[in-house]
Formats: structure tokens, C-alpha cells, sequence
């Protein structure tokens, strides 16, 4: 958690005027574990009518620094600690070789722009490779609503030639939605067509509005499902090209293979998905395509959650059992005729999960409320303003359909479970009315 330490006032380290922009920029800024507010000059110069902010807008979910060893995926606005304000830009950056950045903000209507040094915070959870999700943090000027940042290697330099960000999350909202999935990153030109319009289906039974989905890349069966999604208004698509920048790991852990980043990026989006929806979403669900969180003694996650949050004050992050319910073993229920000709998996055919293995701790996906989060892993967020709950396994459970972690196993030693079950007439017909517009 961030604290804040004892106000320092800043020198000026530079002021450059270019044109009639008055450039000033400070030294040292300590954020994080010192964060202080900072005492910023009035300006005197104002700049020509119309140049509030010069530089080139950034069009894409990942935009590449010059120095090709910085990645900006978007700035967001952060004023969660007391007495500062800060835009926290979420990124991706190499974690030897990117040593200092600075955040150019546009301050309007005047058009003066300021320069800070930022904090470059790359996330614990790397698992060795070069390249880590990163939050680039900045002081914001006082007496100034930047709209837009742009992020450089130097206090000095031409405006003109940076890309630019639209800041997020500076205006208030009230919640759109009650439950936001965000799922990263859909990629190896995904196929899984039946069991992901199954998830969708019951993600929308559970009580979930928006889907965010980061794609790398899919099937073209899978772009028409995806396009269906997207003009339901339940799905958001955010391009993901992150091979365009990088190698890529399919796998989680460095592997010494010349790979930059593990699993497509996945963390730093989880981490921009988060920011994205924080003043959209009441909770934000962070969890694969093939994973269904499972209330045991809830219709929905709208009740689960009100008791969750009644038994636990306080605590902003849930974590639920990731349990494996094999793919390989399958029930003659549910064995219908018209989707054996979509590919992917029928997810009421399997009822069947792994017990638990000795020693081995089961992972865990999570509900979180995103305000009180401000760093990600995967299985547990890195750094939160509130406490963490484990959610017992009699409340819920993951409902993760895959291959097998445990393939020697005899069907007997499988525990049957047929939670599922329980939503199986409003989770066939409603697959059935997207297959129809859809696919069949």
C-alpha cells in the first residue's frame, strides 16, 4: 500500500520554452513509499490559441517508445492517496534496461505543459522473463486537469514527435454494471467455439453485463461469435498485438528460449482491465474462457457477493478454487445433436473433477472491487488498499473445464459434481439462440 511521507517543496531543474509552451520539469520525485505534493510555479506564458496539446494521439491498446524497450498500453488517473494526485500509466518495460521516464502533461485551456520524473514500478510477479507489466506513476502539476500525457525518456526534447494519451477515469461515474469478466489474452487462433459462447451464457445467467475480452487472435468462426457478442453490448474487444513488439511465451515461466514475456502479456492486461473499468464496474471477475466461478449456496454472484461482503468488511479481493473437471472424462447427458458439428467443448458433458492432490495448493481466480486494487498477479493481486478473503470451497468453486492435470486417474477416483446442472434449462437455450444467429 502506498503512504505518504513529509511535504517537500521541488526545485526547478529546467524550463525550455518551446514556441510560447512553457516547459518546466522537476527532480526526483519520490512516489510510492514517499509520495509527497508538490509545490509548481505559476506559469507566465500562455500558448497560441487552438496548440493545447501538440503531439500525435496514440491509436493502439500498445504503443512502442522509440527506445523499443517501452511499451504504453494507458494512463489513468489515480488520486486514491490522500493529498496527491497522480496519473498511474500502465505498461510494459524491460526491467533492466528502462531506467528513467518522465510524464509530459497538456494542462488546459491555457496549453502549458509540464514535465514530471516518474516512478517506474515493474510488478514482482516477472517469473524471469526481460520484459514485466510496469506502472509508470507521475505527480500531476497543481492547478492543472492534464486531459492527456505523453511519456518520454528525457525532460527535453520535441512535443511534437510524442505519442499522446487521453488520461482515463478523471470524471466521476456512477456503476454501469455490477460484474465485469476480464479475460486476457485470447490467442493461438483460439477455437474453443461451444465452450466459450457456454461461458458467455453463463457468465450472463450469473449476473455479469460486460465482458472484456484482450485478443491476440482467433479463428474466423470465433470472430463471428465475437462480433455477435460485441453488437449484444456484452462484450468489449481490446486489440492485443503484443507479438508485433515482442516474443512471446505461450507459457507462464521463462523458459531460456529468447521469449520477451510470458503468456501473451497476460498480466498487463489484466492490470490495464482493471484501471479500465474501475469507475464502471462495481466488481471485476479475472478469469480465463474455460474457468466459471460457481456459487454452491447462491442463485447468482449479486447475492454471493452481498454476503460475501457482509461476512468480510472491508476486504476488496476474493479468491476462489480453481478446481479441474476433465475434459477427457465425459457423460452421455446433455449429448446434443445440433452442436456436435460446432468445435470446441461441451461443457454439461463434463461433471466429473480432480480431488485435490496432496501438497498441492490449488490455484485461485478472483473478484475483486478495483478500487481498492492497485497491482495484479494472476492467482492474487500484488498490492491493495484492502484485505483478501480465501472464499471457502461450500460457497464456490472454479468450475475449470480442460485437459486433465491429473490423466492417470480412473473415472472412480474423479469426484462427480454436477453443479452445473443446476442452470442446465436457461444455459441450453440460451446457447442455442446464439448458435442459431451465429454459427448453425
Amino acid at each position: 500500500m502506498l503512504h505518504c511521507g513529509k511535504k517537500h517543496i521541488c526545485a526547478v531543474v529546467a524550463c525550455i520554452i518551446f514556441g510560447s509552451i512553457l516547459i518546466c520539469s522537476w527532480k526526483d520525485l519520490q512516489l510510492q513509499n514517499n509520495i509527497t505534493r508538490k509545490f509548481f510555479p505559476q506559469a507566465t506564458t500562455a500558448s497560441p490559441a487552438g496548440q493545447l496539446c501538440r503531439g500525435k494521439p496514440a491509436q493502439n491498446a500498445i504503443t512502442a517508445l522509440k527506445d523499443n524497450r517501452t511499451f504504453i498500453i494507458s494512463p489513468y488517473f489515480d488520486d486514491r492517496e490522500s493529498k496527491v494526485t497522480l496519473t498511474r500509466v500502465i505498461g510494459i518495460v524491460h526491467h533492466e534496461d528502462v531506467k528513467q521516464l518522465y510524464c509530459w502533461f497538456c494542462c488546459p485551456p491555457d496549453g502549458k505543459i509540464y514535465v514530471s520524473k516518474a516512478e517506474i514500478d515493474v510488478h514482482s510477479d516477472r517469473f524471469g522473463f526481460p520484459y514485466g507489466a510496469a506502472d509508470i506513476v507521475c505527480l500531476e502539476p497543481e492547478n492543472c486537469d492534464p486531459t492527456h500525457v505523453s511519456i518520454h525518456q528525457s525532460p527535453r526534447g520535441n512535443i511534437d514527435q510524442l505519442p499522446r494519451f487521453e488520461i482515463k477515469n478523471r470524471k466521476a461515474e456512477t456503476f454501469s454494471v455490477d460484474f465485469t469478466v476480464c479475460i486476457s489474452a485470447m490467442f493461438g487462433n483460439y477455437n474453443n467455439v461451444l465452450q466459450f459462447i457456454q461461458s458467455m451464457e453463463m457468465y450472463k445467467i450469473l449476473g455479469v453485463q460486460k465482458v472484456v475480452i484482450y485478443k491476440n487472435n482467433c479463428s474466423h468462426l470465433m470472430e463471428k461469435v465475437l462480433k455477435f457478442y460485441v453488437e449484444e453490448g456484452t462484450v468489449e474487444i481490446i486489440p492485443w498485438p503484443i507479438n508485433s513488439h515482442l516474443k512471446v511465451s505461450s507459457k507462464w515461466h521463462f523458459m531460456q528460449d529468447g521469449t520477451h514475456i510470458g503468456y501473451y502479456g497476460q498480466i498487463a492486461a489484466l492490470n490495464d482491465c482493471i484501471y479500465r473499468n474501475m469507475q464502471r464496474s462495481k466488481f471485476v471477475v479475472l478469469n480465463d474462457a474455460d474457468e466459471i466461478i460457481l456459487p454452491l449456496k447462491h442463485p447468482d454472484w449479486k447475492s454471493m457477493m452481498s454476503s460475501l461482503q457482509e461476512q468480510n468488511p472491508g476486504t476488496g479481493i476474493f479468491l476462489f478454487e480453481n478446481h479441474i473437471f476433465p475434459e477427457t472424462i465425459s457423460t452421455h447427458m446433455f449429448n446434443i445433436s445440433s452442436w456436435n458439428t460446432v468445435p470446441g467443448v461441451n461443457i454439461l458433458q463434463h461433471v466429473h473433477r480432480e480431488p485435490d492432490r496432496k501438497d498441492v495448493i490449488n490455484p485461485k481466480k478472483m473478484i475483486i472491487d478495483p478500487r481498492k486494487v492497485i497491482q495484479t498477479s494472476v492467482h492474487s493481486v500484488l498490492r491493495a488498499y484492502g484485505n483478501s478473503v480465501n472464499v471457502p470451497m461450500d460457497v464456490a468453486l472454479i468450475y475449470h473445464c480442460r485437459v486433465p492435470l491429473q490423466g492417470n486417474l480412473p473415472r472412480e477416483s474423479l469426484i462427480r459434481d454436477t453443479t452445473l446442472w443446476r442452470y442446465n434449462l436457461s444455459l441450453v437455450m440460451n446457447v442455442n439462440k446464439v448458435l442459431y444467429q451465429t454459427v448453425l
